[in-house]
């Protein structure tokens, strides 16, 4: 595999297009977590609710363990701060949960986003990365040993208005085994990909 070009305006494209490609890859990621942390701000009234359920349940149990010691009424007195002891509890579990949802949302918006942002970078430029860096790899590898591989490679890709420039019929050139014209068709196959002729 070959990843880069040998020739300077190809190389300069290919350069631009995977730092483009890298600065929406960091800008994805750092979109995800500025969406997580903002989410993550939410979970502030879960915490306020969790923190004044706790008041709510300690100070009615507090006062229900000091009622609970009056003869006769005690009992029945602490018995009857039962309910607001247990609605302090709701108030903080409703906290809690308020908080564990926003967390959750939080998190999983820290991952999707990012991926979302980078489809096109998956989808599109690795793709054509990928394809170029095998083909152009094949292409060294065929450069200095097999021309007629490439001439071939050549006549089936490259444009006939193209081919046409090298003789007014190149595949019948290319069949009568002219060196020239199977050098030169190697030649066009290499500079369509922005590779140096052997």
């Amino acid at each position: 595999m070959r990843w880069y070009a040998e020739r300077p305006g190809r190389v300069a494209r290919q350069l631009v297009a995977d730092l483009i490609a890298l600065l929406w890859a960091v800008l994805a990621v750092v979109a995800g977590t500025t969406v997580r942390e903002g989410l993550n701000a939410l979970r502030g009234p879960g915490d306020a609710l969790v923190g004044a359920g706790g008041q709510v349940t300690d100070s009615f149990t507090e006062i229900a363990g000091t009622v609970s010691g009056l003869p006769f009424v005690g009992g029945d007195l602490s018995r009857a701060l039962d309910p607001a002891v247990g609605a302090g509890t709701r108030l903080a579990d409703a906290g809690q949960e308020f908080g564990d949802t926003v967390a959750t949302v939080a998190d999983w918006a820290g991952v999707l986003i990012p991926l979302l942002l980078l489809l096109p970078v998956l989808l599109g430029w690795l793709p054509l990365r990928l394809r170029y860096a095998r083909r152009a790899g094949a292409a060294v590898g065929a450069r200095g040993v097999a021309p007629d591989l490439l001439a071939v490679r050549a006549l089936a890709r490259v444009p006939v208005a193209r081919l046409t420039r090298i003789a007014p019929d190149p595949a019948a050139a290319w069949r009568s085994g002219g060196p020239e014209v199977v050098q030169r068709l190697a030649e066009l196959e290499l500079a369509d990909l922005g590779l140096r002729a052997p």
